[in-house]
């Protein structure tokens, strides 16, 4: 029993490992920044030290602290190599270059008349935590989300302060373990003042302790029910697992009519995976007239997918769907062609968006359709991608980039945005308050709009194709947009 624990665990953390790849991108991030209308310095691979993100007891040297509004330079005190703060010397809540691509993006700064130190903030930093999954049965796997949340830091750090402080980031273990999330959102509540960018497959752990102590948690994603139900979390990526959008169910059933008539939809049978893969399935057949003929969980241990490809050939599948980590994909789509078998589609959640799947599956890969939320990291003309891009490699050269840590990244904008806004009026209270009145939160253009006052799924998204050995869009438009359905399931 307690092996097959331990590897429900694996496959569940693997599961919502969305290691999305890109072309590597290493454009200095001063590029990308003049691009957007921004200024801005580089040198963020020297910023947050430890835990806490600031040097202790760092302060701007003499004749170091620069002008109101001007941006600190890479290696002087109170810079991106210091981390110390750097006072604003004026009654705005920001500092820095201005223009919606900039560390404030568009938003203006509030008075810092009345600014109050509380949890979390002193008279020099806004300490900010991130809860992810580091440890645990696969190492790294939300790495991600805390090197997109300090890297947003870093370019925030570089130019700006709010009414004074500079950001630090506390990066918390929830070692993919409910106990453990829920032990990092003790800690968060006592010492930090918002968490920002956390991801773990298990966050339902700490969701109780956040609503508790009203923690802002403006987390990269919510996998699970619970944290949906916490009235002070709210993730970038806004989905709810009843709530199924159906751009993608009736782009397919336009293209393969006969196909979605026999579908197959597999799972991992492990964590969050079973009822998001029968929610989908409802709500696909709900949607736009799909038929799911077999609904099936694959065991976590299972090594052995020929049974499975056989049952869909017996029921006459034409089109597969799978929720689970990429090497179970190669699996599966490995054991499909030793048998001949080979369905009108193949399609995915943005789980095999990601060159480690591209480079295990090989030919298998071709034609394997994925839907995202997100635009493409090939896309270079999107200005906020490449900026993510650009600072991630600059904090963690030859890091990853991939869908979670875009969305932590959206999360550090998100929380920037509207602190700034608050200036002098900033609470734990009062920042939930202005996030949960956001309608259409884009993270300036890197992904499509969410809702973020309901937390409900969004109506649009990309569908994108491996095809000719790259990834391309191959829906219209920049996002394809249609409506939600209820699915019935897990709400």
């Amino acid at each position: 029993m307690t092996v097959r624990t331990r590897g429900r665990r694996t496959a569940a953390a693997a599961l919502v490992l969305l290691a999305l790849t890109a072309c590597g991108s290493r454009l200095d991030p001063a590029t990308v920044a003049t691009a957007g209308g921004q200024g801005g310095t580089t040198g963020a691979d020297a910023g947050l030290a430890g835990d806490s993100g600031l040097p202790a007891g760092a302060m701007p040297a003499a004749g170091d602290v620069p002008a109101a509004g001007e941006a600190p330079a890479a290696g002087t005190a109170g810079g991106p190599a210091s981390g110390a703060p750097v006072p604003d010397g004026g009654t705005g809540a920001g500092g820095g270059k201005k223009g919606k691509g900039s560390p404030t993006g568009g938003a203006k700064a509030g008075s810092c008349e009345g600014f109050k130190n509380q949890t979390g903030i002193t008279d020099r930093t806004i300490t900010l935590a991130n809860v992810a999954d580091i440890s645990g049965p696969v190492p790294g796997i939300f790495e991600s989300a805390q090197q997109a949340t300090r890297a947003y830091v870093e370019y925030f750090n570089s130019q700006n302060t709010i009414c004074g402080r500079k950001l630090a980031v506390t990066n918390l273990d929830s070692r993919a373990d409910a106990g453990a999330d829920q032990q990092a959102y003790v800690k968060a509540c006592a010492e930090a003042f918002a968490a920002v960018g956390s991801m773990s497959a298990f966050d339902s752990g700490g969701a109780a302790t956040a609503n508790a102590c009203g923690l802002p948690d403006l987390r990269s994603t919510i996998v699970n029910p619970e944290r949906q139900a916490c009235k002070t979390c709210i993730g970038t990526y806004s989905i709810r697992t009843n709530l199924i959008s159906d751009p993608a169910a009736k782009w397919l059933a336009a293209k393969y009519p006969d196909a979605v008539k026999n579908a197959a939809f597999l799972y991992i049978n492990a964590g969050a995976a079973p009822v998001n893969a029968k929610s989908l399935a409802a709500g696909y057949e709900k949607a736009a007239g799909w038929s799911a003929k077999y609904v099936q969980g694959i065991d976590v241990a299972e090594f052995n997918f020929a049974p499975y490809v056989q049952q869909m050939k017996d029921k006459g599948i034409r089109a597969v769907i799978y929720y689970g980590p990429y090497q179970n994909t190669v699996k599966l789509q490995q054991a499909m062609q030793q048998q001949g078998f080979k369905p009108d589609f193949y399609m995915q959640d943005p789980t095999i968006y990601d060159k480690r799947y591209v480079a295990q599956a090989g030919a298998v890969a071709e034609g394997t359709y994925v839907f995202s939320p997100n635009d493409l990291f090939e896309n270079t003309a999107n200005a906020e991608v490449q900026l993510y891009l650009s600072w991630l490699q600059q904090v963690k050269p030859g890091a990853i980039p991939n869908y979670y840590g875009l969305f932590a990244w959206s999360a550090a904008r998100l929380f920037v945005e509207k602190a700034t806004a608050l200036g002098g009026k900033l609470t734990r209270a009062s920042l939930v308050e202005a996030v949960r009145s956001t309608t259409a939160w884009t993270g300036n253009g890197a992904h499509t709009a969410m809702n973020l006052a309901t937390g409900a799924t969004p109506p649009c998204l990309k569908m994108i194709q491996f095809s000719g050995g790259k990834w391309q869009q191959v829906s219209s438009g920049t996002y394809l947009c249609g409506n939600v359905v209820d699915s019935g399931i897990g709400g």
